[in-house]
């Protein structure tokens, strides 16, 4: 309904600006709004004038409600009941009930109660990005001021809970009896309790003095004042280290620092521990990205350890270790054909020992790098990768780095066969040929060495092409026949001589007597030619067991290859007899062993490769298959087979050693691998082989197991009826194609999830079991006094968790060494899933690295919302 006011008419013409329509609450037609203009210029000769009312709006105001809307004429209000919502520039309020009053422009929303006496329909207000929820809220649409009451609102992933709350008209809030919370919970687990506050819209939330609140319970925490940002994205802030007691460092802090947020593509965290026996340790990550194109961060970490008491000089010593990792990842799409990417993990041997508590890490000797470049010609065959690569051994530290590495390939091409096919393919026109390329420079070396001139003495230098030619044949329709012709050719930068010196000290045995080898720069070449024939096949058999048997057939494929094969002697000169110990034996040395590309096999091969692969399955019935038939296969054996060759042409060991293998995963739970290599000849008294198989000293046997090992790896864990819907939120957050940091940071949390998933406890998973066991043995005899060197090596590995509440979740990495007979490295950690926060209580009971931790840490918000604690502090990216 519009107010009627009398027009005022103006006999004069002149320019004027004429009203337009404005809705205002309570009118179906709009009233006039004095600052609209529709007709600049235009000269009327009579003219009307309206006067504006007092309580006219400046913009239009829309509402709606769902149940009904009154009119009360005389006192000039307006009722709307039933998830009434009301617009006005940039506010959207909705509540249960609303009314409002046009003489003095307050609008009132308020909740409801149901049959029940429950409150329902509380005022949310919407304002420039500024969310409001309470139990009654006035607004005035003239001074744009609104009071609220019992409000909950919310500033960036912040939450401020009061009493009352002022809202100025540049949006500025007041509140009194107000708490300050991370928690999305009406009732939130913790609080900073204040009495006053302000907020400054997308910048500050300044307090007081404020008092911290856990679970509703003051406690003896009091501050001055605080200062909470509420910018979007990004913000800076201090991380809050977490409490340690190590035996070797004494009580500490560790993970305390700060972080930077430099914009959306670039940010910087850094951390440091201080521990009371003077150790200490520092580290920098910075991260960068850029949307479609790139992503990566580096790590800096220098660490100083100090041992035993500084004022006894014996007893006392210090350890000064690094380590860098870096990661960069390029998206796929930012250069087609072209790729970019690193995985850089390198430092000093000790740098884990003194720095690291993480298990995996811990139990793992070996670390590596590798940066490589790519690039494949589009509709071309050729593809070239460029890198550098590096490999380190933490306990013996032996360091190798190779670089540059490069390989260049020309995929099959078949030159004879024609643009357009017509019928079918002649013989030669399925002659294909290729090329490969390598160049290695490496260097091999102890850590102790990295960036000294003995490294780069350490240096080699090899490129090695092959050019091999083949092509396929079916015959006789289930075999099929693969002639084919090998070139390859080795470039050295470096010749290794040996020669045997009977001074100089053996390091193995104490005595005196070992190989010198010199190297000889310059420019050598050595080349290997083989060809070789192939014929493959493969057969079925299966067994059917009686109609009414659980189990209803057994079926086994064998694969069987036959090849035989002719390389000449192309490198004998490279070849020369080398006395390796003091009774005078020789054995063959080439000029090229060692050599990082490798060097042709000596001698004139002509012979038989042969090869037999077996896989076995079981039809058994099943009740709870769903396709109707009640069939299911099971694997027995994933494969499992021989492989050798004999050389026709060799004077003497014309049979070589058996390779054997076995593999399977029973019932999708249990995976089992096993290998062995077993020799078929005698040995003499002191322990060489001698031209003799062994089953002709009557034995029926294959030949002398000289290695073997078996690995078997089970899980086992409760179901997770939330898994799917977990799935559908991380698949949308990781997806996600929007700008917003926030976002990233979730991405790259979890892309963290993902890569260490043992890092992090899940408190929808009742329980888990993770179980590994490994054996090896080895049987090597000694040439120079024949003795017999037995070695088994046996461990097991164990690690899992349970929920002691729905809550509480207590879990143990560990193993146990049976060389040794010893526990090994084990972490024990209890996790408290506090919704908001988390907590962890790590302990390591025993060894050389003693340490107990405990954290409590504001958990991110994507943790939050699947239910999953990080059981343990690691700050490596």
């Amino acid at each position: 309904m519009a107010d009627t006011i009398q027009p005022v008419v103006r006999k004069d013409s002149s320019k004027v600006k004429r009203p337009v329509p404005v809705a205002v609450p309570g009118a179906d037609t709009n009233i006039l709004s004095p600052d609209a203009d529709t007709s600049k210029g235009t000269t009327v000769d009579t003219l009307f004038v309206p006067k504006i009312s007092k309580d006219t709006l400046d913009a239009p105001v829309h509402y709606k409600a769902k149940d009904s809307i009154i009119l009360m004429v005389p006192d000039k209000r307006f009722y709307l009941y039933g998830s009434a919502n009301t617009k006005y520039k940039s506010i959207d309020l909705t509540a249960e009930k609303m009314n409002f009053d046009q003489e003095t422009g307050i609008l009132e929303a308020t909740n409801a109660k149901d049959t029940a006496g429950k409150l329902f329909g509380g005022p949310i207000m919407n304002d420039g990005g500024q969310s409001f929820e309470s139990d009654t809220l006035k607004y005035n649409f003239t001074s744009q001021k609104a009071k609220i009451y019992n409000t909950r609102s919310q500033y960036g992933e912040g939450y401020i809970h009061s009493a009352q709350t002022k809202k100025a008209a540049d949006n500025t809030i007041f509140g009194f009896k107000n708490g300050y919370t991370t928690c999305n919970l009406d009732t939130p687990h913790f609080s900073f309790r204040a009495r006053k506050i302000k907020v400054i819209p997308d910048k500050l939330v300044i307090s007081g003095p404020a008092n911290l609140e856990i679970e509703g319970i003051p406690t003896p925490l009091f501050i001055p004042f605080a200062i909470f940002p509420i910018t979007q994205g990004q913000r800076s802030g201090i991380l809050p280290p977490q409490y340690v007691v190590n035996q070797q460092k004494g009580i500490g802090l560790e993970n305390g620092g700060y972080y930077i947020g430099l914009g959306e593509h670039f940010d910087l965290t850094m951390r440091g521990d201080v521990y009371s026996y003077g150790s200490w340790s520092l580290t920098a990550s910075p991260t960068y990205r850029k949307r479609y194109k790139y992503n990566g961060g580096l790590n800096l970490s220098f660490a100083n350890t100090r041992f035993g008491d500084p004022a006894v000089k014996s007893e006392f010593s210090t350890s000064k270790d690094f380590r860098i990792t870096w990661n960069h990842s390029m998206d796929s799409k930012a250069r087609p054909g072209v790729n970019f990417g690193a995985a850089v993990n390198f430092g000093t041997s000790s740098y884990n020992r003194y720095n690291v508590y993480d298990y995996n890490t811990r139990v793992n000797n070996n670390i590596g790098s590798s940066i490589t470049f790519s690039k494949s010609w589009i509709g071309k065959p050729y593809n070239l990768t460029m890198g550098l690569n590096h490999s380190q051994n933490l306990s013996t530290r032996d360091v190798s780095i190779s670089f540059p590495d490069a390989t260049f390939t020309v995929n099959t091409i078949y030159p004879f066969q024609p643009k357009e096919m017509v019928g079918k393919p002649k013989w030669y026109e399925k002659i294909g040929i290729s090329y490969n390329g390598v160049l290695r420079n490496q260097a091999n070396f102890k850590d102790s060495l990295f960036g000294r001139q003995q490294m780069f003495d350490a240096m080699q230098t090899g490129i090695q092409h092959s050019v091999p030619i083949s092509f396929s044949i079916p015959v006789f329709k289930t075999f099929t026949l693969s002639p084919g012709i090998n070139y390859s050719e080795y470039w050295y930068a470096k010749k290794f001589i040996r020669n045997w010196n009977p001074n100089k000290p053996n390091l193995g045995t104490g005595d005196k007597g070992a190989l010198d080898t010199t190297y000889q720069a310059g420019f050598f070449t050595a080349r290997d030619v083989s060809a070789s024939m192939s014929l493959s096949t493969a057969l079925y058999g299966m067994y059917t067991f009686a109609k009414h048997s659980k189990v209803k057939a057994i079926r086994h494929v064998m694969r069987p290859t036959l090849s035989a094969s002719y390389r000449p002697d192309l490198s004998s000169s490279y070849y020369r007899l080398v006395q390796y110990n003091k009774e005078g034996d020789k054995t063959p040395m080439s000029d090229f062993d060692g050599a990082i590309i490798g060097v042709p096999s000596p001698g004139t091969f002509g012979g038989i490769n042969f090869g037999l692969d077996n896989n076995l399955e079981m039809k058994v019935f099943s009740r709870k298959d769903t396709t109707g038939n009640h069939e299911k296969k099971v694997k027995l054996l994933d494969g499992f087979g021989i492989n050798g060759n004999y050389n026709l042409v060799a004077d003497s060991f014309k049979l070589s050693t058996f390779s054997i293998y076995a593999r399977t995963n029973l019932f999708d739970k249990l995976n089992i691998s096993a290998s062995g290599n077993l020799d078929p000849y005698q040995t003499d008294a002191r322990g060489r082989r001698i031209d003799k198989l062994i089953w002709q000293q009557g034995k029926i046997s294959l030949g002398r197991l000289t290695n073997a090992s078996i690995s078997m790896s089970t899980s086992f864990q409760s179901k997770d009826k939330k898994s799917k819907a977990k799935e559908q939120t991380i698949d949308s957050i990781e997806n996600a194609q929007s700008k917003d940091a926030a976002f990233a940071a979730q991405q790259r949390q979890l892309a963290m999830v993902r890569a260490n998933p043992g890092e992090y406890v899940d408190f929808d998973i009742p329980w888990r079991v993770d179980l590994s066991y490994s054996l090896a043995y080895t049987n090597t005899i000694i040439p120079d006094s024949g003795g017999v060197v037995r070695r088994i090596t046996q461990y097991v590995s164990f690690n899992g968790d349970f929920s002691l509440t729905p809550k509480w979740k207590i879990g143990l990495n560990s193993g146990f060494d049976f060389t040794n007979m010893q526990i090994a490295y084990t972490n024990m950690y209890i996790s408290r899933d506090l919704h908001c926060w988390q907590m962890s209580i790590n302990l390591i009971p025993f060894g050389t690295f003693r340490q107990f931790s405990i954290t409590i840490n504001p958990k991110a918000g994507i943790l939050r919302d699947l239910r999953i604690n990080r059981s343990r502090q690691f700050y490596d990216l």
